[in-house]
């Protein structure tokens, strides 16, 4: 078996699990450790009929109009670890292994279809619809860390809008989908759907069935047909942090807010805020979708490493969205290592404002306690403000449609003057 997944995980709350009449999603987005999340949005826009997109590997036709979107995403690739569009559509991604076999030859990553999902799909259900329909057309491989060494997994993906959510997990081009209606769920790098499938590829049970997986009787169960027999230790880990995560979903049930779902995500005894084994926690996502229409979906970022010592900091989808270079990435252009053949033979820099900004504050916190824990509790303090303005409008307050486009823009350049 390739290298097991490190980890990831991604949780979601419908009332009546969340406290007030919102849907939140959360993800903590777990990559290589000195890899660089950069936060990027990008507008709608209408293509001309009949052209094409380059993702991160290979060219697929491009649809006639794509959404607005923000997204996390790994700065060397295409697509995203998480993301929102501008209809209140979260989707986040996870690596999994299962019985089929991962392919190093490239086609679409399954960050490559995060992003795809969130620029054509106006709803959970047609975003879910997108990624099944791209992966059983072009299928699922190649190279997902910037490494010469060949790394490749199959994706687990958690779709929520305004009113649900669906997990997706699949193998190789064979997938299954499970609808959440209310409650709370939470996916972390294994299968995780059994019988209660709402939506499959038309030929999953007869494959199962073809490779002895399933004796073609009784109940079908998607996790026992497709997970390994023998589970490498890291899935064995994450088997344990996903039975975490699931108690701390349980512990708040009814009771999920935003800074719930932020304490989650900075839970570091469960393993779901990590650094070990080259892994860590390079960026992560909190979104509330409200019921209410008439209300703004809020989705906040990090940009950052650790979310315990990161600043969460709220995006909103106006009409005046004003870029944020200061946590976008350097570009390289034709010289990217990732774009040259062969891939990732040398290595650049692909750190944004911030992201430097905020190692250098990493390291006061380190080796000068008092400094840092000074710094922590002036940060902290600046995102509890930043939580009771983004609560008030929750509540229907208002604020200028320029303030909405600025606000993500402003968090970032405070939290930057507070490192200097």
């Amino acid at each position: 078996m390739a290298e097991p997944p490190r980890s990831c995980d991604c949780f979601i709350s419908l009332p009546p699990g969340s406290r007030d009449d919102h849907v939140i999603f959360g993800k903590n987005s777990d990559r290589p450790q000195d890899e660089v999340q950069e936060v990027v949005y990008y507008p709608a826009a209408s293509h001309p009929p009949g052209s094409s997109l380059q993702c991160t590997y290979i060219e697929i036709p491009q649809a006639e109009h794509t959404l607005a979107v923000v997204l996390s995403r790994p700065a060397w690739l295409w697509g995203a670890e998480m993301g929102a569009n501008e209809h209140g559509v979260c989707i986040g991604n996870e690596a999994v292994w299962t019985r089929e076999s991962v392919s190093d030859k490239e086609a679409l990553l399954g960050m490559d279809l995060v992003r795809l999902g969130l620029e054509r799909g106006e709803t959970a259900k047609t975003a879910l619809d997108v990624i099944t329909r791209l992966l059983e057309q072009h299928g699922q491989g190649g190279a997902c860390r910037e490494d010469p060494v060949p790394f490749s997994y199959h994706n687990t993906f958690l779709l929520a809008d305004r009113s649900e959510a669906w997990v997706l997990e699949t193998a190789g081009k064979f997938w299954a989908a499970e609808r959440i209606i209310e409650g709370v769920r939470n996916i972390s790098n294994q299968l995780t759907i059994g019988s209660d499938i709402m939506a499959e590829h038309p030929q999953l049970r007869s494959i199962a069935q073809s490779q002895g997986w399933w004796n073609g009787e009784g109940e079908f169960n998607f996790a026992m047909a497709f997970t390994p027999d023998q589970l490498p230790t890291r899935m064995e880990a994450a088997k344990k942090r996903y039975q975490c995560g699931t108690e701390l979903l349980r512990q708040h049930d009814g009771k999920v807010t935003m800074e719930v779902m932020m304490g989650i995500l900075r839970d570091k005894p469960s393993g779901i805020c990590m650094d070990s084994g080259g892994f860590r926690t390079t960026g992560s996502m909190v979104s509330v979708l409200p019921r209410d229409p008439g209300l703004k979906c809020i989705h906040f970022f990090t940009a950052t490493p650790d979310p315990s010592r990161s600043v969460f900091k709220p995006f909103i989808f106006t009409e005046s969205v004003m870029p944020v270079p200061r946590v976008m990435s350097p570009q390289y252009g034709l010289d990217d290592p990732a774009r040259k053949q062969p891939r990732f033979q040398t290595k650049v820099d692909r750190r944004h404002e911030l992201y430097k900004a905020h190692q250098a504050a990493l390291n006061t916190m380190e080796t000068n306690l008092e400094a840092g824990s000074q710094l922590q509790e002036t940060l902290r303090s600046l995102e509890a403000q930043c939580l009771t303005d983004i609560a008030a409008l929750l509540c229907g307050a208002t604020m200028e449609g320029e303030e909405l486009g600025d606000l993500f823009f402003d968090c970032v350049d405070t939290e930057l003057k507070f490192y200097q």
